[in-house]
């Protein structure tokens, strides 16, 4: 995993920030990097414009509170991380924030997961900032245990043909690595496909072949996909404990319920379109699986994205 520089905290001073700044800062001081936090809130009305200043002077110290406790239960000095807190109102926050990215160069955007409950899926500003952000966007979700029993996951796909497909596949496993190493010290590592032999020629369609017969295609099928994924994972050059989770299924069905049955608390995961329309990344599998997880997540976007806020503002 690439060392993170300048990393963005957005904060919406409306909740518990604990959770998702002891992530921030945790991550920031293992990578020397500076942060700010950046509290959006909507637009003050024009009626009560006299309390603008009074509202995000109050935004601004509520989350200052919050740093201050996370700094002491991670032991951090003043002078161990370069901290700054701004607050910013207006509308759409998400193209706010990535503006920010953009001219700023932020190289890592953290924020608690939206809404008051956050057991599953993401509401509508984190996944605004998962389709058009350009940096890689860590949403917390709330982890009790220490780090050393925080276990880290990551999907991976090796039918990758495309170049940005590929470079992307490895710099999850690359980026998971490191995480999980600073974490419990096992990658999870989560790659499955919906073949389609029993739904379609098993059921469907009236063959001379026998059962014994599709279940051999469908092992060699299976075989074959977890060839190309030890031949992906040895590429990257990751080494560690593995626990390889493989299995013909449907992504969206199965990366939730194993992430569910094993509890695992970070999901490493890349969001690829293959539409050709730049800044379109999001396919309806990875919207259903993203709906659907219980944990945090850490989103990358292939090298070669174009943010269409970026274009959108040309």
């Amino acid at each position: 995993m690439q060392n993170f520089h300048n990393i963005l905290y957005v904060s919406h001073a409306t909740g518990d920030e604990d959770s998702g700044l002891l992530q921030a800062l945790a991550i920031a001081r293992n990578n020397h990097a500076a942060v700010k936090v950046l509290v959006v809130c909507p637009a003050i009305p024009e009626d009560f414009e006299d309390y603008s200043q009074l509202c995000m002077d109050a935004l601004a110290q509520r989350v200052q509170q919050s740093l201050n406790t996370v700094r002491e239960r991670l032991n951090l000095a003043e002078d161990q991380l370069a901290l700054e807190v701004e607050t910013d109102c207006g509308s759409r926050p998400a193209e706010r924030v990535i503006h920010r990215v953009l001219d700023d160069g932020y190289d890592l955007v953290i924020k608690n997961v939206e809404g008051r409950n956050r057991r599953k899926g993401f509401k509508a500003m984190d996944m605004e900032l998962l389709r058009k952000c350009p940096c890689p966007v860590w949403l917390c979700r709330p982890i009790t245990d220490s780090h050393k029993k925080i276990d880290v996951a990551v999907a991976v796909d090796p039918e990758c043909d495309e170049a940005s497909a590929y470079d992307l596949a490895i710099r999850l496993l690359r980026w998971s690595r490191t995480l999980a190493d600073t974490c419990s010290g096992e990658l999870h590592i989560i790659s499955c496909w919906d073949y389609d032999v029993d739904e379609y020629l098993r059921h469907n369609f009236p063959l001379s072949a026998s059962d014994e017969e599709l279940d051999k295609a469908t092992e060699a099928a299976r075989s074959k996909h977890r060839s190309k994924l030890d031949v992906l994972i040895h590429a990257s050059g990751i080494g560690g404990k593995l626990d390889i989770n493989h299995a013909i299924a449907r992504p969206d069905r199965y990366i939730p319920l194993l992430i569910e049955e094993k509890k695992f608390d970070i999901l490493v995961m890349g969001t690829v379109g293959r539409t050709g329309i730049p800044g379109f990344i999001m396919g309806n599998t990875a919207e259903n699986i993203l709906q659907k997880i219980s944990c945090s997540l850490l989103a990358l976007k292939p090298g070669d994205f174009v943010s269409p806020v970026r274009e959108g503002s040309d």
